[in-house]
């Protein structure tokens, strides 16, 4: 049996915001409650199940892997948004693009604080 990730679960302060900011961001369809969450569906079948919660919301890591054409776009609406964007995942290098793998990755954070990666090449495929 193969094994698969099917969902995760995006704790957020505004389970709407953070839907609507992920659905306009990506490119995903609006998406569908299903009892307390608002869930997105990604194009390989994984949702992002968003849910209310009024605590301390750890941050996560989500990271993307797009085509070279999903990245201009996802990217350009990063920037029409005005959100802040680093070429690696300690914010040391703001305002530009990483080319990892021969491909091009950036970081965002999503309204929560949670660390948002898109990435036109896997990690470690520049090798194979």
């Amino acid at each position: 049996m193969a094994v698969y990730l099917n969902h995760t679960i995006v704790r957020a302060r505004d389970r709407e915001a953070t839907a609507d900011f992920y659905a306009k961001t990506f490119g995903f369809r609006e998406p569908a409650e299903f009892g307390p969450f608002l869930v997105l569906e990604t194009d390989n079948e994984v949702s992002l199940d968003v849910l209310h919660d009024d605590g301390e919301i750890a941050p996560q890591h989500y990271a993307f892997l797009v085509s070279e054409s999903e990245f201009d776009e996802i990217f350009s609406r990063v920037r029409e948004q005005g959100l802040t964007y680093w070429a690696d995942p300690y914010h040391n290098e703001p305002g530009k693009i990483n080319h990892n793998d021969g491909g091009r990755g950036v970081y965002f954070d999503d309204p929560n604080g949670h660390k948002l990666e898109i990435i036109t090449r896997p990690y470690g495929s520049e090798d194979s």
